[in-house]
C-alpha cells in the first residue's frame, strides 16, 4: 500500500516515521476486521521490525488497539472523534441536518450530505425517511467521485485545477485522471443541468438524485444526495416533487453558508464553464408551490 503511491510525485520533505504511521492507519481504515502485524508488515511491504514500534505507540496514543485473543489490529474511534471536532464541518452539519430532517419528512425520502476528503467522497451527514420503510447511506461511508450522484457533482462543480488536484490525492490517481478525461462530457451534462440525476450504481431500480452546495466562490463545497424509493402506498409523493424539494433544500443550505441566492443559481451553474446564463423567469415560485404542497 505505502509503496502503491508513487504518482503522487516525490515529497519535499520526508517523514519516515509519521509515514509509516499514516501508512498503518490507512491500511487499518480498508480492513474493519482488523490485522495481525505479521499482515500489516506485509501489506505494507516492510519488516515486523520496522512496524513494532509505530504499532505500539498507535496503540498507545489510542488510535488503534489490539482484539483479543487473536491479536489483531483494528482502528478505535479516534479518528472519527478528531474529525468531527473540525469547526467548518461541525458548521456544515449542524446547518444542515434541520434541512435534511425537514426534507427527508416532507417527500418521506432519506437524504445524505458528501463532501470531498483525500481524493473520495465522505457521508457526513444522512435523515432518515419517516416510517419503517426507506433506505440510507450511512455516515462515514466512502463514495467513489466518478462513478456515484454525489462525487459527480462535487467533481463537475470545481474549477478544472481544484478538480485536478482532488483525483491526484488518492493512488491510482493517474489513471483515474485519464478516465475522467474520457468524461469530461460527462461533467459537463452535470454543470449543464446543475444536479445529477442518476441510477445507483449499487441498488437497481433506484435513481440517486444530487444536488450541489456552492459556496460564495462558485464550488460545491458539499453535495445533497436523495436516493428515491418508489413508495406504492405514498403515490402524491413523485419523483419530480422529491427533486425539487431536493433542490431547495440543497439552496437553502447554500444560503445559510454564505453562498450565492436562488437567482444566481444559474450563473453558478455555469461558473466553471465559462458559460453565460440564459435568460429566462425565475422557476423558484412553482417550486415553492410544490414543496409546500408535499409538505401538507
Amino acid at each position: 500500500m505505502a509503496r502503491a503511491k508513487e504518482d503522487r510525485g516525490a515529497p519535499r520533505y520526508r517523514a519516515p516515521a509519521l509515514e509509516k504511521g499514516l501508512d498503518i492507519l490507512e491500511l487499518l481504515a480498508d480492513r474493519p476486521e482488523g490485522l495481525s502485524q505479521t499482515e500489516i508488515a506485509r501489506a505494507l511491504e516492510r519488516s515486523v521490525g520496522e512496524i513494532f514500534r509505530m504499532l505500539a505507540c498507535l496503540v498507545e496514543r489510542g488510535f488503534i488497539t489490539i482484539q483479543r485473543p487473536s491479536d489483531r489490529y483494528v482502528l478505535t474511534l479516534r479518528l472519527f472523534e478528531l474529525a468531527h471536532k473540525h469547526a467548518p464541518l461541525q458548521q456544515l452539519v449542524a446547518s444542515a441536518l434541520p434541512r435534511m430532517r425537514e426534507l427527508a419528512k416532507a417527500v418521506h425520502q432519506s437524504c445524505h450530505l458528501t463532501v470531498v476528503e483525500s481524493g473520495h467522497g465522505v457521508v457526513v451527514a444522512q435523515a432518515d425517511a419517516p416510517g419503517e420503510i426507506g433506505f440510507a447511506v450511512r455516515v462515514g461511508s466512502v463514495v467513489d467521485l466518478l462513478a456515484t450522484a454525489s462525487g459527480r457533482v462535487l467533481l463537475a462543480f470545481q474549477q478544472p485545477v481544484e478538480r485536478e488536484r482532488i483525483l491526484s490525492l488518492e493512488p491510482g490517481s493517474r489513471a483515474r485522471r485519464a478516465f475522467l478525461a474520457q468524461h469530461e462530457e460527462m461533467l459537463e451534462e452535470v454543470r449543464a443541468r446543475g444536479h445529477e440525476d442518476m441510477e445507483s450504481t449499487r441498488i437497481r431500480g433506484v435513481p440517486d438524485l444530487s444536488y450541489p452546495v456552492p459556496d460564495g466562490r462558485s464550488a460545491a463545497v458539499a453535495a445533497m444526495t436523495m436516493p428515491y424509493i418508489e413508495r406504492l402506498d405514498l403515490a402524491d409523493v413523485s419523483l419530480d416533487g422529491a427533486r425539487v424539494a431536493l433542490e431547495n433544500a440543497a439552496s437553502d443550505l447554500s444560503i445559510a453558508l454564505g453562498g450565492p441566492p436562488r437567482p444566481a443559481l444559474g450563473a453558478f451553474r455555469n461558473a466553471t464553464t465559462g458559460r453565460k446564463p440564459s435568460p429566462g423567469a425565475d422557476p423558484a415560485p412553482a417550486r415553492e408551490l410544490e414543496i409546500s404542497r408535499l409538505a401538507h
